[in-house]
Order: C-alpha cells, then sequence, then structure tokens
C-alpha cells in the first residue's frame, strides 16, 4: 500500500536519530554548519550505499533528478559535488564510526538467537583480511608493492547474522597476524582463523583470555604427542591428538597442551589439519567449524561464480560497465550531462571528481571501529 512516502524515507525510519545526534553532539559535528548537516551527509551517503553510486557526479545526478522529492526522503540541505566532497573531507569520522558501533550493537541484539548451522550457545567469530587494490598515481602512500598501491581491510565477523564486529583498514604491508594485539578478547567466544594467523604467542594470549580459537596447521608444524583420542572415520574425522609444541622460542610462545585434528573432505577431496584450544566439542564440530562458508577464507570475498543474471549483483555489474546507463534511464540533472561514450572496465580515478578526499588527504580516516 502506498502512503505516501519513498522507499528509502521507510528505511530511514529505523536508524536511531536519537543516538546519531548524540554522535554528532560528541564530536561538534554540526559546528558553524548553515545548511548541510551530518544528518544530510548520512542520508546523501546512505542512498549512495544503498543505489551503488560509484561517483561524486553519479549521486549528484541521482538526487537531483529528484529535487521535489528531498524534502520526504528528509534530506534538507543543497546537494552539490563540492558541498559533499568538502563534508567528506573535514567531518570527523569519529562520528560515523561510533554512531556504526551502536547500529552494531542492535544487529547482534537482533540476531543474538539466530541458527548458524550448528547448535552451539557460544559466540563464534571469524578472523580474516582482504587486500583493496588502489590506483597508485591517487594514493601514492599506500604503496603495496612494485607499481602497486592497497590497504588492507581487517574484518572480525560474528558469525550468528554475519555482522562485522570489528573492522580495521591498514597499510597493506602490515600482517594479518598483528589484528591479535588490537583485538578485545571475549571470554568463552570461539575465534575461527586461517593459517596466516598462525603465531603460538598471540594464540596463547586468546588461551589465557579462557577463549578459544580454531586455526590450521602449517605444512612445518613440528609437535610431539601424547595421546591420541578415539573417532569415528565414517564422519571424515581420521585422528584426534592431544600434543604440545616443540622448539625453544614455540615451546615458550604456547607452554600449554592443544588438540591437533585431522580431517578428510569427501567432497573436495582435500584433507585438513586443524588446531584448536578447544577438548569439549566433538572432532567433526570444530571441522564443521572452520569449513563454514564464511569461516572458511570467504568473510570478505564475493562468490564469482554466481548466475550472471542475479537481481542486484547483475543490476550492479552493468553499472559498473556502462556508466552511461542513468543516461539511458533519463537520470540527468541540471546542467549535467553524462559523455555518450561507453567506459569499459575503466580505474576508478578516470572517473571525474571521484571521492578520493577521505582517504588520501584525511589521514584521520585510517583507523579502526569496533564494538
Amino acid at each position: 500500500m502506498n502512503i505516501g512516502r519513498t522507499v528509502f524515507a521507510q528505511l530511514m525510519d529505523f536508524i536511531p536519530c536519537y543516538d546519531f545526534q548524540q554522535c554528532v553532539e560528541r564530536y561538534h559535528g554540526n559546528y558553524k554548519v548553515k545548511t548541510f548537516s551530518c544528518w544530510d551527509q548520512f542520508l546523501c551517503m546512505s542512498f549512495a550505499q544503498l543505489t551503488y553510486r560509484e561517483s561524486l557526479r553519479d549521486i549528484e545526478a541521482c538526487l537531483r533528478v529528484a529535487k521535489t522529492k528531498l524534502y520526504h526522503m528528509g534530506i534538507r540541505g543543497k546537494i552539490s559535488r563540492n558541498t559533499l566532497a568538502h563534508a567528506n573531507e573535514i567531518r570527523d569520522w569519529r562520528i560515523y564510526a561510533d554512531f556504526a558501533q551502536a547500529l552494531i550493537r542492535t544487529a547482534r541484539k537482533l540476531y543474538s538467537g539466530e541458527d548458524f548451522g550448528l547448535e552451539l550457545d557460544q559466540t563464534v567469530y571469524a578472523l580474516d583480511a582482504t587486500i583493496i587494490a588502489l590506483c597508485l598515481s591517487v594514493f601514492p602512500w599506500a604503496k603495496f608493492r612494485r607499481g602497486k598501491a592497497a590497504v588492507k581491510l581487517h574484518t572480525l565477523l560474528d558469525l550468528r547474522g554475519s555482522i562485522p564486529v570489528i573492522v580495521n583498514i591498514t597499510h597493506g604491508k602490515i600482517h594479518d597476524v598483528y589484528i591479535i594485539d588490537n583485538l578485545f578478547i571475549e571470554a568463552g567466544a570461539i575465534y575461527i582463523m586461517d593459517r596466516a594467523y598462525v603465531d603460538f604467542a598471540r594464540l596463547y594470549k586468546i588461551h589465557r583470555s579462557q577463549a578459544f580459537f580454531v586455526t590450521r596447521a602449517k605444512s612445518n608444524f613440528i609437535f610431539k604427542r601424547l595421546y591420541s583420542l578415539p573417532v569415528d572415520k565414517s564422519t571424515g574425522v581420521q585422528s584426534d591428538q592431544i600434543i604440545t609444541v616443540t622448539g625453544f622460542y614455540t615451546l615458550k610462545g604456547y607452554p600449554d597442551k592443544l588438540r591437533r585434528i585431522r580431517y578428510f573432505d569427501a567432497l573436495t577431496k582435500k584433507r585438513f589439519v586443524f588446531l584448536t584450544n578447544n577438548f569439549s566439542l566433538p572432532a567433526i564440530v570444530i571441522a564443521k567449524l572452520y569449513q563454514m562458508p564464511l569461516a572458511n577464507r570467504t568473510v570478505l570475498q564475493m562468490d564469482q561464480a554466481a548466475p550472471e543474471k542475479q537481481g542486484i549483483l547483475w543490476h550492479y555489474r552493468k553499472c559498473r560497465q556502462n556508466s552511461n546507463m542513468d543516461r539511458y534511464l533519463h537520470l540527468c540533472a541540471g546542467s549535467y550531462r553524462q559523455e555518450t561514450t561507453l567506459y569499459q572496465s575503466q580505474p576508478l580515478h578516470n572517473f571525474t571528481d571521484f571521492k578520493r578526499h577521505t582517504v588520501r588527504e584525511n589521514t584521520h580516516f585510517t583507523g579502526s571501529f569496533g564494538c
């Protein structure tokens, strides 16, 4: 039923405005602001995120074409590229980082009872990182390799609801394992990590915090078997051993016992060797924990084998390939006219007025926010 309001305005009704205003007042975000408030900026960027806009010009074109509906969308300020770019550059990023924490807390409460495939009462986290490639000419400070620039996005994901709890943006050369030093370890929780996070001193830090970890052993891992536990090989579990690490520095980093589980996956025909400090869960549960789709190195990756015309993903792919799609839909605004040349796989920095200030010039943006 049409109630006379835009879909975007109805979606924004779920946003806790009081919490947002508290974040703005905490960092004086609206100080000396006359027209384009922090709330207007948030609505514009939310619209850009929901509609897959790629540049400031793209945002301006889409919003100006609906100029008569901006008031009903909640936007009071005038939309222009310069105003939006200036707001993104000078507004304190901590406003939106704190507000993201408030949204995360609300979302985790809503999904606290969701079933994610295994009957576990503990909170299960997946820790992973991904490299975001950048243009070296636009971001010279983010030099990653010869002729390449990149930053690294570290994410701690709560598997109940797939909610990111911590997002940390670092230089591309920072090793994945250093993110453990910045984690607040939750007692009783289970942390699923890949082999990049195998550092026994840091794993022992998780163990002393009364939390659990599940990771994979490296190929050169040397250990001493103390004894073996009985297993049901029909489930794919080949062995379940209680071990201790060997080596002077390794034993110094982790002086306690570990559990080593060998598992064969009949579907992928692959063998896995898991390390964990959890001695109470069955071995098959440990194996299934790591094999969960979000935990097995797909935390931050999109399935490239999805059907080509799969709803929003198809529309997003077409928008990236054809920058004039909005022109075909008659979404040109004011005096701005898009060019008629079709851009095929153009780098992002070739788009005029691409939003680059928040990363290149506002050094305070590079940071982390967590719950």
